[in-house]
């Protein structure tokens, strides 16, 4: 039997695995990933992105080719039963209340093509998908020294290459990535569990045009109903299309005895005549040529018990949790997973870490994970139970309906995600950059390059490269001395820049103006290149940027903001402070050897 061997195996290539394939490959790690699936999605499946994951594929590189395709949700509109027993508007609301998005909407393109665009990117990385290749077994070390070795192949897998000759490989890994679904093989051969619940909850999915017809006036917005018929969500799409989300209530839609969804009984005319009477009195229909994508499901809220097996075998996506689609939460949620677990694979794997950082994996993405069950059994309670009136005293008002929309917009959109205290997040010195939270993601801002005026998001100056970002709040460039004194400390032998150099990427900002800054003033120490001095400035046109010091409550004494690899910010602390800079990153980084 053919036998090989990887650094990371990915099993899996949806959201969750091509995210990491990616950025993996991207990082220069030495990586596969396989798929049972003989081609790549084609249609229907997850389709929203939230504005904190245009963000982060932002800092990939990968947001503007899918703004180009995707349909973008800017306002919500709400219905209700009207006095006739029809629909009656009851309003219309920003679809997201989450104050510093950089994206303020959300954007919707079949996962498919989602997907494409990752594959597209880690193609240029010389990598592709092993299809049809499925895995057979899995064996993981019982050697406590070698699984305590990055440099070691403590996993074995074997795969079936399905295509051809239908050959068997032994492939010795350091690492696996199980992103293979809620069903996954890897998760249930492992043996861990999934705590949760199903609930009695049925809804219906069809991706569709409507017909010329169709004359519902929010078509086009993301729309939440509330009709004598159940409810439904209506999910604007890329090239016309729309998707509908349809509660099927008193029907045949769930088989008795497995309790699972019965699609062998429904089809998309079934769906279309729930669909034509939830919106009476409205009118909506399509062709079957129209229709892209249906399914039916039971929505499920589980979370798994672990999310890997001695910090060498990693499950991410639905693979480790399941819940309600309706909040747009699963393939944001997955790729947020991997996102979180590339730049920790690649220091571990470069020598720059300890193993230890691997723990922080599952710190952070279950405890999310637990927050994110815990909103969609609110949400999905809302919105799939029935409405208050004289026969439903407990129903569900449209007041608590819309406070729950927008309360939860923060933590829906991405942006509101807060990390706790750990090894990687230490808020000991918050009050050094009161308004930028330790452990949530750095938020936008726009300034000016030194050098040449040009404005920049210091988002983009922070890409998911693997490297650390030092941001270097410094204030006035006239306090020469100050500065130098900095600059000599972060070049001492014992100074966290050792940790190694290479690990870290230093951004410099001052405060001043445009016009008489120079950037030349800046010590070659923390002058890296000339693009890495900015100016707390507007732009030429007096239009956008300035007043970041105040925005992130940072004194013009200066301060020290450490942005993790994946966009979040991991310690601040005063200027002067670098000895606390110095121990943060002694808690889970190598130091430099010969």
């Amino acid at each position: 039997m053919k036998e090989s061997k990887v650094d990371v195996l990915i099993i899996g290539a949806g959201p969750a695995g091509v995210m990491c394939g990616n950025g993996l490959a991207r990082a220069g790690v030495n990586v596969r990933i396989i798929d049972k699936r003989p081609n790549k999605v084609a249609a229907g499946q997850a389709d929203g992105i939230q504005p904190r994951t245009l963000e982060v594929l932002q800092s990939y590189g990968l947001a503007e080719p899918l703004l180009r395709q995707a349909a973008y949700m800017v306002m919500a509109a709400f219905y209700n039963p009207g006095p006739d027993g029809g629909l009656e508007r009851i309003g219309r609301v920003p679809d997201i209340t989450a104050p510093t998005a950089r994206y303020p909407f959300e954007a919707t393109l079949h996962q498919g093509e989602i997907e494409n665009i990752l594959l597209t990117a880690m193609r240029k990385e010389g990598l592709e998908v092993e299809r049809p290749t499925v895995p057979t077994s899995l064996e993981i070390s019982t050697d406590e020294e070698a699984l305590q070795d990055p440099h070691a192949y403590p996993v074995k897998v074997v795969l079936q290459h399905l295509a051809g000759e239908n050959e068997s490989e032994v492939v010795h890994a350091k690492f696996v990535v199980g992103a293979d679904g809620a069903h996954s093989w890897v998760r249930k051969t492992l043996g861990i569990a999934m705590d949760g619940d199903q609930t009695n909850y049925v809804w219906g999915v069809i991706d569709m045009v409507p017909s010329e017809g169709t004359n519902f006036p929010d078509i086009r917005n993301r729309t939440a109903i509330h009709s004598l018929n159940g409810s439904c969500m209506i999910i604007p799409r890329e090239d016309d299309k729309i998707r509908l989300y349809l509660q099927l209530t008193g029907t045949d839609a769930v088989d008795p005895i497995t309790g699972r969804a019965d699609l062998s009984k429904w089809g998309p005319e079934r769906l279309m005549e729930v669909a034509k009477k939830t919106f009476y009195p409205y009118k909506i229909d399509t062709t079957p040529d129209k229709v892209d994508w249906w399914t039916i499901y039971v929505i499920g809220q589980r979370v798994a018990s672990n999310y890997s097996v001695h910090d060498r075998v990693f499950i991410a996506g639905d693979a480790c949790h399941t819940h309600s689609p309706k909040a747009g939460q699963g393939m944001n949620a997955s790729m947020n997973d991997t996102h979180n677990l590339i730049w920790k694979l690649t220091h571990v794997l470069r020598g720059w870490a300890n193993m230890s950082l691997l723990d922080t994996y599952a710190f952070e993405r279950r405890k999310y994970a637990q927050d994110l069950i815990a909103f969609d059994k609110r949400f999905s309670a809302l919105f799939s139970g029935k409405l208050k009136s004289e026969d439903e005293e407990h129903g569900v008002t449209h007041e608590e309906f819309l406070a729950a929309f927008q309360g939860y917009g923060s933590f829906t959109s991405g942006i509101g995600v807060h990390y706790a205290p750990s090894a990687i997040t230490e808020p000991a010195h918050q009050s050094a950059a009161a308004n930028l939270t330790v452990g949530q993601r750095l938020t936008p801002h726009i300034l000016v390059r030194a050098a040449d005026a040009r404005t920049v998001e210091i988002q983009d100056m922070c890409p998911a490269d693997t490297r650390f970002k030092v941001l270097l709040f410094v204030g006035d460039l006239k306090e020469r001395s100050r500065l130098e004194a900095l600059a000599a400390a972060l070049q001492r032998p014992d100074s966290f820049l050792q940790h190694p150099a290479a690990a870290f990427d230093i951004v410099t900002i001052a405060k001043g103006r445009k016009d008489t800054i120079n950037y030349l003033d800046v010590p070659a120490a923390l002058r890296t290149h000339w693009t890495k001095v900015l100016v707390d400035d507007m732009d030429v046109l007096e239009k956008q940027g300035g007043k970041m010091y105040e925005a992130y409550g940072i004194a013009d004494a200066g301060a020290i903001v450490v942005v993790r690899p994946d966009g979040y910010v991991g310690i601040v602390a005063p200027l002067g402070q670098l000895d606390s800079v110095d121990t943060y990153f002694a808690g889970f980084m190598k130091s430099q050897t010969a």
